[in-house]
């Protein structure tokens, strides 16, 4: 598991700049940012904030998990993931055959799910 600091020089590294024109880029110093990515110490709110500001995936610095580049997310798209997420398995594909009918960008879909039936007929996902 990597700890906040190494995330923290990942997110430093992938922006392609040295500690000094990082940590200015929230108001800090390079002393600081060393300290940080040394995991000496952690960084404040005020100081992720002005990552977040500047593009840094402080969700990512401070979990580990990747925050997808989505852009803002309204409330309709919240809600649209919620009820796909619980929808059975022949509702998430005809979800997703209705958004994509049309579209060039992709020629199959994919539904995940288990325990659910589609026309009539159980339908196993281990099949091919």
């Amino acid at each position: 598991m990597t700890t906040l600091g190494y995330r923290l020089k990942e997110e430093r590294s992938r922006k392609g700049l040295n500690q000094t024109d990082f940590a200015a880029l929230a108001g800090g110093s390079r002393g600081a940012q060393a300290t940080y990515e040394r995991d000496e110490k952690k960084p404040g709110g005020a100081y992720l904030t002005a990552l977040a500001n500047a593009g840094v995936d402080v969700l990512y610095v401070l979990t580990g998990r990747k925050n997808p580049d989505i852009g803002d997310v309204t409330d309709d798209e919240i809600e649209l993931i919620k009820l796909y997420r619980s929808a059975p398995l022949a509702v998430k594909a005809a979800a997703l055959a209705a958004l994509t009918a049309g579209s060039s960008a992709s020629n199959s879909i994919n539904a995940s799910g288990s325990g659910n039936r589609i026309a009539g007929r159980d339908f196993n996902e281990n099949k091919n």
